[in-house]
């Protein structure tokens, strides 16, 4: 290997490389959250993943081992006093905190004339409410990680269905989804002088325990549907996450990023 290859693999490992940066993934056990937990591993660093049942934790942290130093907290953040606790813990290791991917979420698809109260509750507590409370609570940690140079990072997780018309009657998921990515531009900008960041990534269909049954019965059309034709892969949310996660994304602040082969970023896939 030529001096030359050795300097454009450490100019690489300068613009994306997250050695030394400690993270924060809720909801990392399965699915996006899964997938952008080892990705930040295998860019370097350290990363704590939450989920409300032990048992998932303990077996996430067992898969993700192998990539790199983790550990898990148990935490059901649809609730308050659980985003503190998470907070409380996750400071008490480190201090600071360079990287919060807020990621925890819900759905829940019923018709028009029954969609009930309790499901709005439920999923604007999980999918709006807690990624507020995360950035309240873990505030101080977040300041004292970033600088001018290297700020930290809020990742808010959204999706296309806060930017398309859902076809799916999944009216408090498409709100609650809208919502963060609105939430995320204030807080953008209110941050953003404290040398923290705000983005959002809006995935498309990724295989996950969420849209499990919809892949289940409608996946191939899905997939025809994408300008890309086919669904996301583990990868293409990894390198989003770790694109905003490091010195290459330092700069982008306020954004929401959709991840989805163009299906609602297009005029149609054909």
């Amino acid at each position: 290997m030529t001096a030359a290859h050795l300097d454009r693999l450490a100019h690489l490992d300068r613009l994306f490389g997250l050695h030394g940066k400690t993270a924060l993934v809720t909801g990392g056990t399965r699915g996006i959250g899964m997938m952008i937990a080892r990705g930040l591993l295998q860019a370097g660093a350290s990363v704590v993943i939450s989920s409300r049942k032990a048992d998932a934790v303990d077996a996430a942290v067992t898969a993700l081992a192998e990539f790199g130093p983790v550990r898990g907290v148990a935490a059901d953040l649809s609730r308050r006093s659980e985003c503190a606790r998470l907070a409380a813990d996750v400071l008490a290791h480190s201090g600071t905190l360079d990287i919060l991917v807020n990621n925890a979420g819900a759905t829940w698809g019923e018709p028009l004339e029954t969609f009930p109260a309790e499901a709005w509750d439920r999923v604007l507590d999980l999918n709006l409410k807690s990624p507020f409370w995360m950035v309240q609570e873990l505030l101080p940690g977040l300041r004292r990680a970033g600088t001018a140079d290297d700020p930290a990072r809020v990742i808010n997780i959204g999706s296309i269905d806060g930017i398309h018309v859902s076809p799916m009657p999944t009216y408090a998921y498409s709100a609650s989804k809208a919502a963060v990515h609105q939430l995320t531009r204030v807080l953008a900008k209110e941050l953003g002088p404290q040398h923290i960041t705000v983005n959002a990534v809006a995935p498309g269909p990724f295989p996950s325990k969420m849209m499990a049954a919809t892949l289940d019965a409608f996946g191939e059309a899905i997939a025809a549907s994408a300008p890309l034709r086919r669904i996301g892969r583990d990868d293409d949310m990894a390198g989003v996450a770790i694109y905003l996660a490091s010195r290459a994304g330092a700069y982008v602040n306020g954004a929401i990023i959709p991840v989805d082969g163009g299906i609602a970023t297009t005029a149609g896939g054909g």
